[in-house]
């Protein structure tokens, strides 16, 4: 059994695999790396199961250290850890590999994986990216703009009268609230920025067809009505640190 960590900015997606896929995955707190209670997360989300290796892919770098030390001292093995030097499938068509996060790395990995090319992945996490494979098979660069939570979050610090709101589907354009007419911006409005982004994606690639993957934790939502949007795939970047991983 192989143990699997995306390290983000709020969460840290664990995921359970075997060589042929994903058995189980969890959301747990990124804070825990820095509070030292992530390895009691990780004993109690493995429970007795046999690690043969671990393997992450980081964008937070303080936490990046705490997992390689973590994961050592845990399974008494050095961990995998994904970079613009562990890749594999896939080349990077970008001037400065490095500044590429590894996460994206590891959406890029699997689109070309499973998907195959050209092909584009958007990350819907604390900020939403775009990730493009192109028909080389090389990443080859992509889009970052805010995420859902971040947008509605800095509306309710800056503003003095805007409150903190949970995100659902609203039904109606014409808000009835002040926390319904959130909402209406946040969903609708962010459905308006990806579909534009996905168009402007089709003109430069031209592609006969592209299969257009979402991920992260408002892909189900924000992807129910763009139609360009070809598969919801909540395990696309743990796929790709999998495949990284057994190809090492």
């Amino acid at each position: 059994m192989y143990l699997l960590l995306d390290i983000g900015n709020t969460h840290t997606h664990a995921g359970l695999a075997t060589a042929d896929g994903i058995v189980d995955q969890i959301d747990l707190p990124t804070l825990a790396w820095k509070n030292a209670s992530m390895p009691f997360l990780l004993k109690g989300f493995c429970q007795e199961k046999n690690i043969e290796q671990t393997a992450f892919c980081s964008v937070v770098t303080q936490a990046s250290g705490l997992a390689r030390m973590m994961l050592d001292r845990l399974w008494k093995k050095a961990p995998f850890e994904l970079t613009c030097q562990t890749i594999w499938k896939i080349g990077i068509d970008y001037p400065i590999p490095s500044s590429v996060g590894t996460d994206r790395l590891a959406n890029a990995i699997a689109l070309a994986h499973h998907y195959g090319v050209p092909s584009v992945g958007i990350d819907f996490g604390t900020a939403v990216t775009f990730d493009i494979v192109n028909t080389a098979g090389n990443y080859a660069g992509g889009i970052i703009a805010p995420g859902l939570t971040t947008m509605t979050t800095y509306l309710h610090e800056k503003t003095a009268q805007l409150p903190s709101i949970e995100i659902w589907e609203m039904p109606s354009v014409i808000g009835k609230s002040t926390a319904d007419a959130m909402r209406i911006g946040a969903v609708h409005g962010y459905r308006g920025m990806i579909k534009e982004l996905i168009q402007e994606i089709k003109k430069e690639l031209q592609p006969e067809h592209l299969p257009i993957i979402a991920t992260g934790g408002y892909a189900h939502l924000i992807s129910e009505k763009i139609p360009d949007i070809t598969t919801v795939d909540s395990e696309l970047t743990l796929k790709g640190l999998l495949q990284a991983l057994l190809h090492a």
